[in-house]
């Protein structure tokens, strides 16, 4: 594949297009990537991926169906009927039908902007002097090890605290003094919803975005 390139893999199939080529995926035989002809429930051609400029998109081509994407830090979000969205480096494409089909897309990572275009002025620092060390870092893999999971295991949610410390064989209290702690030094530190009724999705967003916490750390506890 070439840099500006970009490939789709659905099972052990690889599909890759040039700038200009367009790659689409879904019930109809026209389909670059055919899903399940006989599921009524998968739309003729639920996506197309093609190149707009320098950026490769994936376009939600159903009028119904939506599609779930999973971004390269293992976030979920749903894309809308006629809805698009960039992709950057890799991106995983959930269809819903009678089963799940998973897509994986590999694309370019977006450029780092040029020295002229970096903004003067205090530079941000929410999160800064915040040490995470090994024992921190087992209770955040055990608590959102479901993002870092793909295919069947995959899961955008937070753990429940009593089944995250199981996981680690920890009491539950000290799993939960030790993530109430990180959110407070967090909090201090300028890194924003880590307090209330959200504060383990938006932990979980942050710890997976800042690349605190990788697939890689899977094996931390056994996975």
């Amino acid at each position: 594949m070439a840099d500006d390139g970009l490939r789709v893999v659905a099972g052990e199939a690889a599909h890759e297009a040039a700038p200009g080529e367009s790659i689409s995926f879904g019930r109809a035989a026209t389909c670059t990537v055919q899903l399940d002809a006989e599921d009524p429930a998968i739309s003729r051609v639920a996506g197309v991926v093609e190149r707009d400029g320098r950026i490769w998109f994936l376009t939600n081509n159903s009028s119904r169906r939506p599609l779930t994407i999973v971004d390269r830090f293992g976030l979920r979000s749903v894309l809308a009927p006629g809805s698009r969205v960039a992709i950057e480096g890799r991106m995983r494409v959930i269809v819903d039908g009678a089963r799940s089909h998973e897509l994986v897309l590999h694309a370019p990572l977006p450029e780092a902007p040029s020295p002229d275009g970096v903004p003067t002025g205090t530079p941000t620092s929410a999160g800064d002097g915040v040490l995470i060390n090994p024992q921190d870092r087992l209770a955040l893999v055990a608590l959102f090890s479901g993002y870092l999971h793909e295919g069947d295991r995959y899961d955008p949610s937070p753990k429940s605290y009593a089944a995250a410390a199981a996981r680690l064989g920890w009491p539950r209290t000290t799993l939960v003094k030790r993530i109430e702690y990180l959110r407070s030094r967090l909090t201090k530190a300028g890194v924003p919803n880590m307090q209330g009724w959200n504060a383990l999705t938006a932990l979980a967003e942050y710890v997976l975005t800042t690349g605190l916490i990788t697939k890689g750390d899977l094996r931390l506890i056994g996975q």
